[in-house]
């Protein structure tokens, strides 16, 4: 059965499984909530997978029959925010664009430039992190052009606040409290903080928190490298990057 001709097969499937069927979404709420949700899932799903999802393979995920899922991504695509290639699968579009490009009152695309310079000139790959609840999460990613071997992570990658560099760097722009991740006082002190192994093994990190103009938005920017001596030797530049970005915001 093809993509197109799925739309009129049955709909059995029940409701859909996991985080689908949570909260709004589990069928106690209003119809137009759980549809939303299933859409806000696939939307994510499809949006990690650089080599595309099918329509087999969204339904799977949101534990719902196929023809459900074919609808919300025909529903995603009018608006652009997936899109069918010719092999059949979807891939995020570029309404996906447009979305990001809001994200964090607009520091983002003001730091791509710095990040993409800050990678090629240490060699090694630079973020702009977040912070989003008790998870920090990478809203943009650059790798640098000028080494062949790097380690790499996508935009949309996540890690509890509290661990990695990342991590202790967003937690230190907090509000000291008793129950803080230990080493966020030391990186309020110093300014900075630098890990070993503690999101990927093998990995140095080094962050260094933003002073943006807005106190309640949490930043940090992050590098990620498995040589020691790039990660000591990052330290005074990722600080004066931070500096930079943070101006831009």
């Amino acid at each position: 059965m093809s993509d197109e001709q799925v739309e009129a097969a049955p709909t059995g499937g029940g409701a859909a499984k996991g985080r689908a069927g949570q909260g709004g979404a589990s069928g106690k709420g209003a119809a137009g909530s759980q549809t939303l949700a299933r859409g806000l899932l696939a939307l994510e799903a499809v949006a990690k997978q650089p080599q595309g999802l099918s329509v087999l393979d969204v339904a799977q995920r949101l534990g719902v029959h196929r023809t459900i899922a074919y609808r919300i991504l025909v529903t995603l695509t009018e608006f652009r925010l997936v899109v069918r290639t010719s092999d059949g699968r979807y891939r995020a579009g570029s309404g996906t664009v447009t979305l990001a490009r809001g994200y964090a009152a607009g520091i983002r695309e003001s730091a791509l430039p710095v990040l993409r310079r800050t990678a090629d000139e240490l060699g090694a790959t630079v973020a702009l992190i977040a912070a989003e609840g008790d998870e920090a999460v990478a809203v943009a990613v650059v790798e640098p052009q000028t080494v062949d071997y790097h380690i790499g992570y996508r935009v949309g990658s996540r890690h509890p606040i509290g661990v990695g560099a990342a991590g202790l760097a967003l937690a230190a722009l907090r509000l000291p409290s008793p129950g803080e991740p230990a080493g966020a006082e030391e990186v309020r002190e110093r300014g900075y903080a630098r890990t070993y192994g503690q999101i990927e093994p093998g990995a140095y990190g080094v962050a260094v928190p933003l002073r943006t103009a807005d106190p309640a938005l949490h930043l940090c920017v992050n590098l990620i490298t498995a040589h020691e001596d790039v990660a000591a030797g990052a330290v005074p530049v990722m600080v004066d990057v931070a500096e930079e970005i943070s101006a831009l915001g």
